[in-house]
């Protein structure tokens, strides 16, 4: 299954020398100055009124180092976002903002307005790039897969599985969970990606049975993948490079964060200066222009990397097989059985077959049939007669389907069957 040649470990001096290619121009001054700032103001406000105890967690939260990997980052960015979109929404603005008779407030609002787009566009940069680098790791390890009924299946329940890690997070929000809530639940999800990204390099998990369908894979990059949690592993090359300046966005998007919920808290007692409205102003505007610059950086990087070489890179086409068909004559008055073990219950069973005609068009009954560990059988798809078709079910059940080519109904004629069939396990494992 895995090869050697022509590739080298991906170890981390290995991606040192790519990311040599790849240097990110350092964060713009303008970053650290504002952070500082902002710090100051919301030490300011907490002077004005101490903080509540909900304040005082989150300040305790952005006081603290943000998370080393960088995903995890990139989803407390995202996250912290999307909470100041909320504050940024006018509904959630203090009455004066809202309904403004001063023109320091008139002032205040048309610059809420203009950060509120200025977070929406990094918001959606965000969420472009986490999908965008979603698909290419899954689409890359398809490259290996099977390129036929199999391979649509696996994908399909790679699809069914985000559609229902999708239907989590919406019964949570519509349950009132808070946007922390919902991030927690992201993560959480995330990291079970990853868990199984894991344990496809050591073929254990989920993977146990899937593996099976990886042709070729080079032993280089299951040996990467498995180690792609590991703090101390390759990936820890990335961080070192691109962590710093990364982190430092991580701590501006929640001082910013906590500023404003700080201020919507306290605008009966505390009026920004003009000064303060445009530090807010510029401290934004620098976020969010130095985040987009970040993520267009490392989308870059993640899309050339040599995490992932797919199968055409790898040479392997056209080289699988265990994805020919097999052919076999079915006598006249015969019939012919093909048993598949299924081990575990949501697997695929799937076929796809035809007969070789000659001058006479002919058919052949097929069913399949569940037998049970007392030998009783269960009609699964009940017989009919066909010349060709593709198919395939979900299993209810672990154990032996049979599945079954019926000439018996033919004198004189034997038929000449092509055929593929196998059993796809579920790409996901079922919650504990």
């Amino acid at each position: 299954m895995a090869s050697m040649e022509g590739l080298v470990p991906i170890t981390r001096a290995f991606l040192a020398s790519y990311y040599d290619k790849y240097p990110f121009l350092p964060l713009s001054d303008d970053v650290s100055r504002l952070s500082s700032d902002i710090a100051s103001l919301i030490q300011l406000l907490t002077l004005q009124s101490p903080p509540s105890q909900g304040e005082n967690s989150l300040i305790d939260e952005a006081n603290r180092q943000p998370p080393h990997k960088i995903d995890e980052n990139m989803w407390k960015n995202r996250e912290q976002m999307e909470e100041i979109l909320f504050l940024l929404q006018p509904s959630r603005w203090p009455v004066q903002l809202r309904e403004p008779s001063t023109s320091e407030d008139a002032e205040l609002s048309s610059i809420l307005r203009n950060l509120k787009d200025n977070f929406d566009n990094a918001f959606t940069a965000m969420i472009s790039f986490q999908t965008q680098n979603s698909e290419h790791v899954f689409s890359t390890v398809m490259t290996y897969m099977p390129q036929d009924f199999r391979g649509t299946l696996i994908r399909q329940q790679k699809e069914r599985s985000e559609r229902n890690k999708q239907a989590e997070v919406d019964a949570l929000v519509s349950s009132g969970g808070s946007i922390r809530d919902t991030y927690a639940l992201l993560w959480k999800q995330q990291m079970e990606r990853r868990r199984q990204l894991a344990q496809l390099g050591s073929a254990t998990g989920v993977y146990k049975t899937l593996v099976k369908y990886l042709v070729g894979v080079p032993q280089v990059l299951l040996d990467f993948i498995r180690q792609i949690n590991d703090d101390d592993g390759p990936m820890e090359e990335q961080r070192e490079r691109y962590g710093p300046p990364l982190y430092s966005l991580t701590k501006m998007v929640m001082a910013i964060r906590v500023f404003l919920t700080l201020l919507w808290e306290r605008y009966d007692t505390f009026k920004l200066s003009r000064d303060q409205m445009n530090l807010l102003s510029e401290a934004s505007i620098v976020y969010t222009s130095e985040f987009e610059r970040f993520v267009t950086f490392i989308s870059d990087v993640f899309a050339n990397s040599p995490f992932f070489i797919s199968a055409d890179t790898a040479g392997i086409l056209g080289s699988r097989e265990n994805e020919e068909y097999k052919e076999i004559s079915v006598q006249a008055g015969r019939t012919y059985e093909v048993s598949l073990m299924v081990e575990s219950e949501n697997s695929y069973i799937a076929w796809d077959f035809s007969l070789i005609q000659g001058k006479i068009s002919m058919d052949i009954g097929f069913s399949v049939e569940y037998i049970s560990a007392s030998a009783e059988k269960t009609l699964i798809l009940p017989y009919r007669r066909y010349d060709a078709d593709q198919g395939n079910f979900s299993t209810l059940m672990a154990g032996n389907y049979k599945l079954v080519w019926d000439n018996s109904y033919s004198t004189f004629f034997k038929k000449t069957l092509r055929y593929k069939v196998d059993c796809i396990p579920p790409v996901v494992e079922p919650s504990n």
